[in-house]
């Protein structure tokens, strides 16, 4: 076993993470090294060889470097260490340590781990070390539901966050437009969890009412209201053990976030009419197309209750952003509505192909699955051509009303600015050369707009 003859150096200022690692490391390991200090690195890297160094992402030192795991990764490499790196990282940091992936980290791990879950990425890191083969971040469309398919960087970003927040029980909050696919993230992220063969529940929480909401989430007594004839467990209670998943969470009002958030912090419900509570153990996942900057508008949603649900954040980019994966879906969809309505797998010809890159999706994925599905049913060949893919009519009213509002040319300047740095996960090279602008271009505007 390649594990038993692997030297592992583990670098983090949380003296408990360092006794936990060792404890658990050395039965598996022919030789485990601790450190605190992570200035202690070159020194220790010129005694000895690693085969893999697990790296904090955050230290508590001098050092002001915004983010010490990178200044670390890159003084590793500098040192030319053929160490295979794995970042530590919290949860609030999983989008630095998927940055921190790209920048040359073999994987990452979130803490708390799973020690089986860290056992196998040290496994896969010695493994590829020894056979050459480079990490790459990747993640399994057809594990996570044959619709959730990607290549583009920003839906590679996403499946590989998926992969390493499903086995914990970390609450997420999944972000994005109308159509983009917020149920199916969640439903990969249950099916990926320790709760996989448990409930999956989905409650549209922003068409309840307020008379609904109570009955429908915790359940009632028999009596409780004219209609109740019977007892009944609300969708807490019927997800107990597994997901459960609450749609639309920033359409409730007030007083509902209220009773969502006593329930969450007691982990209990107690039913209409009743008195006595009800333990709960759920994984919570909530959506929503409401932006994070005015979900954090105390007028509209307590803060309190964010920070409740939002430990991992998921941003999922909408379709127009997303480049060829356009064509991936459009033809994934024509396969599977050719089979639905019998029909041969047609083909799409180069100006239907050129259509569906340059609309703008405001409608996002749904939007071209309806599109899809209309031309396969309507077409009369086996090729699709341009006037074949027609675009529903009803999404057309935003975009207009987008363009009025975002006329100000300094605030479109500032809108783009935030959704390219978004895109790049703070890495300003990457955003000044979309943006065809220099770093320094790039510095000035930042100030001016103070982002």
């Amino acid at each position: 076993m390649l594990l038993k003859k692997a030297s592992v150096l583990v670098v983090d200022d949380d003296a408990d993470v360092l006794t936990a690692v060792r404890l658990l490391l050395r039965p598996q390991v022919k030789e485990i090294v601790t450190e605190k200090n992570p200035e202690q690195i070159p020194a220790l890297l010129k005694q000895q060889a690693f085969d893999v160094i697990l790296l904090d992402m955050n230290f508590r030192s001098a050092l002001n470097t915004g983010n010490e795991g990178f200044f670390w990764l890159n003084k590793i490499k500098e040192l030319k260490s053929d160490a295979a790196v794995i970042m530590i990282t919290a949860y609030g940091d999983i989008d630095l340590a998927i940055r921190s992936v790209k920048e040359g980290a073999f994987d990452f791990v979130v803490k708390p781990w799973h020690n089986e879950k860290l056992l196998a990425t040290l496994t896969d890191a010695i493994s590829r070390k020894s056979g050459g083969a480079k990490a790459t971040i990747t993640g399994s469309s057809k594990a996570m539901g044959l619709e959730l398919l990607g290549e583009s960087e920003a839906m590679q970003d996403i499946l590989l966050k998926i992969r390493k927040v499903a086995p914990t029980d970390a609450n997420i909050l999944i972000l994005g437009e109308n159509g983009t696919g917020k149920e199916l993230v969640a439903k990969a992220i249950h099916q990926q969890s320790l709760r996989a063969d448990k409930p999956f529940v989905k409650v549209d929480v922003g068409a309840l009412t307020e008379s609904l909401f109570e009955s429908e989430l915790f359940g009632h007594k028999k009596g409780a209201f004219t209609d109740a004839r019977e007892d009944r467990a609300g969708r807490f209670e019927m997800a107990n053990g597994g997901t459960i998943f609450l749609d639309e969470i920033g359409n409730i009002s007030l007083q509902q976030q209220s009773k969502l958030l006593s329930v969450l912090q007691n982990r209990q419900v107690i039913r209409v009419g009743a008195n006595e509570p009800t333990d709960i153990d759920v994984r919570l996942l909530c959506a929503t197309n409401v932006p994070i900057a005015d979900l954090a508008n105390e007028v509209r949603f307590r803060k309190d209750l964010i920070y409740r649900i939002n430990t991992v954040e998921i941003t999922i980019p909408p379709l127009r952003k997303r480049g060829s994966d356009i064509i991936l879906l459009a033809r994934h969809y024509a396969e599977v509505y050719a089979h639905k309505y019998m029909k041969p797998v047609p083909e799409l010809s180069k100006v239907a192909l050129d259509k569906l890159l340059h609309y703008h999706y405001p409608g996002n994925v749904r939007e071209l699955q309806y599109a899809i599905e209309r031309a396969v049913i309507m077409a009369d060949s086996d090729v699709l051509d341009a006037p074949d893919i027609i675009f529903s009519p009803i999404e057309a009213a935003p975009v207009e009303e987008v363009l009025v509002q975002e006329s100000n040319l300094e605030e479109l300047e500032k809108i783009t600015i935030n959704r390219v740095l978004q895109k790049h996960s703070g890495n300003l090279s990457r955003a000044a050369k979309e943006l065809g602008i220099t770093r320094t271009a790039l510095y000035r505007r930042l100030g001016k707009y103070g982002i």
